[in-house]
């Protein structure tokens, strides 16, 4: 359903409630006629030191998720995002489909999901085989991203993960911290850069590293919004977000 600002489009956008990047850097990205509507899912602050802590913020994720996309949908969107990236992976490529066929079936509408997006954006670039993965995760968390990955046919070339203490300072990685991970895997001879974590702030550092990098670089904010636009029949080109957004 559009209405009068959002005449082409209205999205619905879920996040954890610590989350400080999805909705600035989507709604950066959104075109004219087109709407971008949060809701948020409940979560603390929890501490991310170390894998059980790690799996323990996955499963608080889980009481506030239906009720957050209830929420969001009562604004009447025709599209969903899945706007935190790690539960996307989680299980790998069956874990995936098997939340994404729980969250249309609550939802009623498409949704888009981080994981799901970059296996399209990667897509449009067929020469890609070997790919680094940039995360703020834990090894827990690296290993379910790898993995889906790997179950979608790419080498896993390496994963570097900025470890961030907690769910907050996700979002307070530095540009070197960011720029560091990407220089890291690129000098190990990758065909793309993958970053995970919607609550890294990277789309434009990605943008930039593919100029001096000279590979597809794939923010997952970016690809996510651009396969949530795609998806709607909304084919605009935007520049300043990278390769994918500008292209394709």
């Amino acid at each position: 359903m559009t209405d009068r600002l959002g005449y082409r489009l209205k999205i619905g956008i879920v996040i954890p409630s610590t989350n400080t990047t999805v909705q600035p850097e989507t709604d950066g990205m959104r075109p004219t006629g087109v709407t971008n509507h949060i809701g948020r899912i409940h979560i603390p602050d929890l501490p991310l030191g170390n894998d059980a802590e790690f799996e323990t913020m996955v499963d608080a994720i889980g009481p506030d998720l239906y009720p957050c996309i209830d929420r969001v949908m009562t604004c009447k969107p025709a599209h969903l995002v899945m706007g935190m990236s790690i539960p996307t992976f989680w299980g790998g490529k069956a874990g995936s489909e098997r939340l994404l066929a729980r969250l249309e079936e609550r939802a009623k509408v498409p949704v888009t999901m981080g994981s799901a997006a970059c296996i399209a954006a990667l897509k449009c670039f067929p020469a890609v085989k070997r790919i680094g993965l940039l995360t703020p995760y834990q090894p827990v968390g690296d290993a379910n991203v790898a993995r889906y990955f790997s179950d979608h046919g790419y080498e896993i070339a390496a994963v570097h993960s900025l470890k961030r203490p907690s769910e907050v300072q996700i979002a307070h990685a530095t540009e070197l911290d960011i720029i560091d991970g990407f220089k890291t895997l690129a000098a190990i001879g990758v065909d793309a850069i993958v970053q995970a974590g919607t609550d890294l702030a990277a789309i434009d550092l990605a943008a930039e590293a593919e100029r001096w990098l000279g590979i597809p670089v794939i923010a997952i904010n970016a690809a996510t919004y651009w396969y949530a636009l795609r998806r709607s029949g909304i084919d605009d080109r935007m520049h300043h977000y990278g390769s994918l957004l500008a292209l394709h």
